[in-house]
C-alpha cells in the first residue's frame, strides 16, 4: 500500500508542475497524450498523508460568482434524480417533399405545423447563423432543434436522436460507409465570400450539398462509425453566416452555453444516465477559464497562474466529491464542439459520467470569433 501512495502521489507531482515541464518536452516528443490526465481528478490528494487508501481516477484528456449551494444530503436508498421516464419514439415516415426529416420535420415546413407535430420549444438560444434553435424534448428524450427563417419556415435541423428518415434509408446508427454509398463524396470546403474554408477531414463527419441543403452527418468512432447525428441547414441559411465563425453577441455565448448543456443531457438520457442539473456556480468558474484562455491565448486546463480546474473551483467556493472539466476550441457551434467531445474517450467519459450530477458550461470568444468551451462537473 505504501508503493501505491508513492506512485500517485509522484503522480500528483508531475501533474502540477506539468506548465514547467510540458513545453520544452514537446520539442522533442509528442506529448498530446498528456491530455489523458488532465480532463477529471477525484477530489482527496491530500489523502496521501492523511488516509491509508482511496481510490483515485484519471481520464484522458464582470462575472459574480452566485451564492454556494447547500451540499446536499440524501437518505438511504434516495437519489438526486428520479429514473428518466421512457416516452416512445414517434413513428416516423419516409420524407416526400424533400430528401431527409428529423421527427418528420423537413426543410420548409412551416412553424405552424412544426408546434402542432412537436409542441412547445422547450428552449429558445441564439445560433452561429443568427437564427434560433428551437429545441424540442421530453425529459431529453426524442431530441431535437429547429430554425426558423423570417416567413417562420424551417431552415435548419439537428438531432442526436432515432429521429432520422430520408429516401436514401439512412437514419441514427447506419454505417458510415453506407451514408458514403447513398450520398457520394462529401464536400472538402465552403467559400464564404472569398475565403475558402476547408472542412474537418478527420473522418468524424461528413458534410454533402445535396439540392440546396447542406447535410452534415456526425459518426460515433467508438460505436463502429455509425452515424450519431445529423445536421442539415438550407443553403441560404448557410449563405447568411458571412464566415466560418459566427458574429459573437451575448446572446451568442448564452446560446452556446445552453445549447451544450442541452446537448450533453440528450446525450446522457441517450445512453441510459441520468441528465445533470445547470448550476450557476460552476457555471462562473467556467466562463471565467473559457474567457481567461480566450484572452490569454492559450489552450489548456492549468492556467497561466498555474491554477488547476479544481484550484478554481476551489476559489469560488465550490465543495465536490467528484469533479472533471472538459475542454474544447475554434468549433464553430456548441453542435461540432459536443460531437467533437463525445469522439475523445476522456472528454467523453466525463460526459456519461454517472457519478455527476452539477455541469456548468462557459463558453468566450477571441478577437477572431473563435469560441473557447468550458464543461465543469461535479457532485457535491
Amino acid at each position: 500500500m505504501r508503493y501505491i501512495s508513492t506512485i500517485l502521489s509522484l503522480l500528483f507531482v508531475a501533474y502540477l508542475t506539468s506548465p514547467l515541464w510540458e513545453k520544452p518536452a514537446s520539442e522533442f516528443v509528442d506529448v498530446s497524450f498528456l491530455d489523458a490526465i488532465d480532463a477529471q481528478v477525484i477530489k482527496g490528494y491530500n489523502f496521501i498523508k492523511d488516509q491509508p487508501f482511496i481510490e483515485k481516477t484519471l481520464n484522458d484528456f464582470s462575472n459574480t460568482v452566485a451564492t454556494i449551494p447547500a451540499k446536499l444530503t440524501l437518505q438511504p436508498g434516495e437519489t438526486l434524480y428520479e429514473p428518466v421516464k421512457k416516452v416512445d419514439k414517434p413513428t416516423l415516415a419516409t420524407p416526400t417533399d424533400g430528401l431527409f426529416s428529423v421527427h418528420n420535420v423537413q426543410i420548409g415546413d412551416a412553424m405552424s405545423e412544426v408546434n402542432a407535430e412537436l409542441g412547445k420549444a422547450q428552449r429558445i438560444t441564439t445560433n452561429e447563423y443568427g437564427t434560433q434553435w428551437h429545441t424540442f424534448h421530453t425529459d431529453y428524450q426524442n431530441f431535437l432543434m429547429v430554425s426558423f427563417d423570417e416567413s417562420s419556415r424551417v431552415n435548419g435541423l439537428f438531432t442526436n436522436n432515432d429521429l432520422i428518415a430520408s429516401t436514401y434509408g439512412i437514419k441514427l446508427s447506419s454505417s458510415k460507409s453506407s451514408v458514403q454509398e447513398a450520398l457520394g463524396d462529401p464536400i472538402k470546403h465552403i467559400m464564404k465570400g472569398n475565403v475558402n474554408y476547408i472542412l474537418n477531414n478527420d473522418g468524424e463527419m461528413d458534410t454533402f450539398l445535396i439540392e440546396n441543403v447542406f447535410v452534415t452527418v456526425f459518426y460515433d468512432i467508438h460505436e463502429s462509425n455509425t452515424v450519431t447525428a445529423i445536421q442539415i441547414i438550407s443553403e441560404s441559411l448557410e449563405n447568411q453566416k458571412p464566415a466560418l465563425y459566427g458574429e459573437t453577441s451575448e446572446t451568442l455565448q448564452q446560446g452556446f452555453e445552453f445549447q451544450l448543456f442541452d446537448l450533453t443531457n440528450a446525450a446522457r438520457v441517450h445512453h441510459n444516465i441520468p441528465p445533470v442539473r445547470w448550476e450557476s456556480t460552476i457555471r462562473g468558474t467556467a466562463y471565467k477559464h473559457s474567457l481567461d484562455m480566450a484572452e490569454q491565448n492559450y489552450f489548456n486546463h492549468t492556467n497561466l497562474e498555474g491554477q488547476s480546474p479544481f484550484d478554481r473551483m476551489s476559489s469560488d467556493g465550490i465543495d465536490y466529491s467528484v469533479a472533471g472539466e472538459n475542454l474544447a476550441y475554434g468549433q464553430s457551434s456548441s453542435i461540432f464542439a459536443h460531437e467533437g467531445l463525445m469522439n475523445s474517450i476522456g472528454h467523453r467519459k466525463n460526459l456519461l459520467k454517472s457519478d455527476f450530477t452539477f455541469l456548468g458550461v462557459g463558453v468566450a470568444f477571441n478577437d477572431e470569433n473563435q469560441p473557447y468551451y468550458t464543461e465543469n462537473f461535479y457532485k457535491p
